[in-house]
């Protein structure tokens, strides 16, 4: 069933961050959210054990929240190499990939479908994810509204997100255009010509 535009919730993204797994599934029930999806690429923590994709499956649902993963689609770190330049993930080239369009997908269905969840990965201040600078910007382009869960528990919408990023600084050239804040195992362009 799909439910009038009017009626259908944001999509929520939030961080763990330095929060216990009570903590959020406290600020989870705040905003009568019931699902969980992870994003995260690799869902595990060395550090938080507790975040590890079972136990937080396991612990959520024993605080009457549903658990789903869809890192592999809507992952931060893809595994297609062709998504990376200079080895920080290129978020432009992410958007075309068919895995990615699928999972916006699945997310855009769900929210048709009226339900309240949301996307979770591990930083808990949103400007500095790929929830709002590849998914957010993405569902925004959509017309879908975001509210990002910040560090301190409050909601912001895309907006206010993408300004607290860039300091209020509008792109010089259409589209602001975003890439992951750290480079990866993937060698750039230049260490890769020199073999």
């Amino acid at each position: 069933m799909t439910l009038p535009s009017d009626l259908l919730p944001p999509v929520y993204t939030v961080g763990y961050g330095q929060r216990t797994v009570e903590e959020l599934a406290a600020l989870l029930h705040r905003y009568d959210i019931t699902t969980l999806v992870d994003v995260r690429s690799a869902p595990y923590s060395r550090h938080r054990p507790e975040f590890n994709k079972d136990a937080l499956a396991a612990a959520l649902d024993r605080h009457g929240i549903r658990y789903v993963y869809l890192g592999d689609a809507l992952g931060g770190r893809p595994t297609d190499p062709d998504c990376y330049v200079n080895g920080r993930v290129d978020y432009e080239r992410v958007k075309e990939k068919p895995f990615y369009q699928a999972g916006v997908g699945r997310v855009q269905a769900a929210r048709q479908r009226g339900l309240r969840f949301a996307l979770m990965c591990s930083e808990a201040r949103p400007e500095e994810c790929h929830r709002s600078k590849l998914i957010g910007q993405t569902l925004a382009d959509l017309g879908v509204p975001v509210a990002h869960i910040d560090e301190e528990g409050a909601l912001r919408d895309q907006a206010e997100v993408i300004e607290r990023l860039t300091g209020g600084q509008l792109p010089l050239f259409g589209d602001y255009e975003f890439t992951s804040r750290r480079r990866y195992g993937a060698m750039s362009d230049e260490e890769e010509a020199r073999g």
